[in-house]
């Protein structure tokens, strides 16, 4: 009880003291149309949810990059969308608190181990990571450029996000912590059917709305859809409609029938 009391009375004190100023929070959703076709009371929540994120996470630049309110508002805002309609709520964040920000994309460098024991070392670049525990990494270029961007359902922000709901449960295999079994069941059918009718198409050379990326692993198609779900949902619909419902019942939101 006295837990809950002091975490209410710190998120009223955050959001009296530390709200996202209005024209700030307008400049934003003018800035990503996806967020500005919310209607006024999902706006008005999320720029709560926005608010209450700034306020329990931790924000560090790299380079020549210097942290701005217009950087974390603008990662806030896309952050909090897919968790917007969930009963987690924030909650669903709470495993991390680190949000590190570079300039623009990143080149790490990988090791992979074989099943003959041969260790491979390759260079990866990177927009985004969300690691176990934090922190979630970010390119700034790829997170302003997100309101030019979605229209190819590409989202850096929603996808690295939606890869921390799904290692929420401690596994990273395309399914985030559901109800129960049944419901689990149900999404491994639909996510695996989608899964094989992208990759049967990438292979065939026909083309897909989605980014060829989610074809690296079932872990990386589920963010990639979702992605596309939030910023792009018609093509979403078209091109995955069983999909597409999926998402509609687990995020609890239907982005496609907003005008």
């Amino acid at each position: 009880m006295i837990a809950r009391w002091w975490h209410r009375r710190r998120e009223a004190r955050a959001l009296r003291t530390r709200a996202i100023p209005p024209s700030l929070w307008d400049a934003t959703l003018l800035r990503y149309p996806f967020l500005q076709r919310l209607d006024a009371d999902r706006r008005e929540r999320l720029h709560r949810m926005a608010t209450l994120f700034l306020d329990g996470k931790r924000f560090s630049t790299t380079g020549e990059l210097e942290l701005s309110d217009e950087i974390a508002v603008a990662i806030a805002a896309q952050a909090c969308l897919p968790i917007l309609e969930l009963e987690l709520g924030l909650s669903a964040y709470d495993g991390f608190v680190g949000i590190v920000v570079h300039p623009d994309e990143v080149l790490a460098q990988r090791e992979h181990i074989d099943e003959d024991g041969v260790v491979h070392r390759y260079e990866e670049v990177l927009a985004g990571e969300a690691m176990e525990g934090g922190p979630v990494m970010l390119s700034w270029r790829d997170v302003a450029d997100a309101g030019l961007t979605a229209e190819q359902g590409y989202n850096v922000v929603i996808h690295e996000f939606v890869h921390v709901l799904d290692m929420a449960d401690g596994a990273i295999d395309g399914v985030p912590p559901l109800r129960d079994r049944g419901a689990r069941a149900h999404w491994r059918q639909v996510m695996d059917a989608a899964y094989r009718r992208f990759c049967l198409a990438l292979d065939e050379g026909r083309d897909s709305f989605l980014d060829p990326y989610g074809a690296e692993a079932i872990e990386e198609f589920f963010p990639v859809a979702a992605e596309a779900f939030f910023v792009a949902p018609a093509a979403l619909r078209d091109e995955q409609p069983a999909l597409y419902e999926l998402f509609v019942g687990y995020f609890r939101q239907d982005p496609a029938a907003r005008p």
